[in-house]
């Protein structure tokens, strides 16, 4: 009886679709993330947990200093953020070299959660995924869309900043026209379209692949 469970588990994660979410910044992914949570759909929020990987896995910590020096971490084992931030932001092979290291230590963390998963499928979160090429593990990809202006309006709102520093984050992202073209399924989050009946309809669809 053992082996029987332990193959039909087996049997499961090899059934257990991975599918990507993405979207360009303030289109709305965590929330319809949220809405796929109350269907007991377990989400990856890559970004979270690259913020955490940077200061827990080893290896990418060595890489890191590495990359920016011991000053790269404060004394206390957090990451110096701004240090960084500083090298990267008007030097773009430093910021290539950090995404190369960081991306597949991401990678390495989302299939080890999602092989400890139970469920239909799993959702992996991640503003820059077809950009870091995350979207080849997937599949299938989930783009959630807004309106520029609807987008620079949540931003501004949310993290207290202006319109121009919006627009400048938004031209480093891939336009949100690319994305909503690469993507199997497409959400609009524009408030003229229910959020939950998209949703809903994506789930029974990914239910029965």
């Amino acid at each position: 009886m053992k082996r029987i469970l332990q193959f039909c588990n087996r049997l499961i994660k090899q059934q257990m679709l991975k599918i990507g979410i993405t979207g360009g910044i303030g289109s709305g992914k965590t929330t319809v993330c949220q809405i796929f949570e109350t269907l007991g759909i377990p989400v990856y929020y890559a970004d979270d947990r690259a913020k955490r990987l940077m200061t827990e896995d080893p290896i990418l910590k060595r890489q890191i200093v590495e990359l920016f020096g011991q000053e790269a971490y404060q004394k206390d084992g957090s990451l110096n953020r701004k240090h960084i931030a500083d090298i990267v932001f008007n030097n773009k092979a430093q910021l290539a070299r950090l995404n190369a290291a960081v991306h597949p230590a991401v990678g390495r963390d989302a299939n080890a959660w999602h092989d400890a998963q139970n469920a239909p499928y799993t959702l992996r979160e991640a503003a820059l995924l077809f950009e870091a090429g995350s979207f080849r593990q997937m599949d299938k990809v989930i783009t959630v869309t807004a309106p520029e202006e609807v987008r620079i309006a949540r931003v501004m709102k949310r993290d207290q900043t202006t319109d121009e520093a919006v627009r400048a984050r938004m031209d480093k992202q891939m336009s949100e026209a690319e994305k909503v073209e690469r993507a199997d399924f497409v959400i609009h989050n524009d408030g003229k379209h229910s959020l939950i009946s998209q949703v809903l309809d994506i789930h029974r669809q990914l239910k029965a692949l």
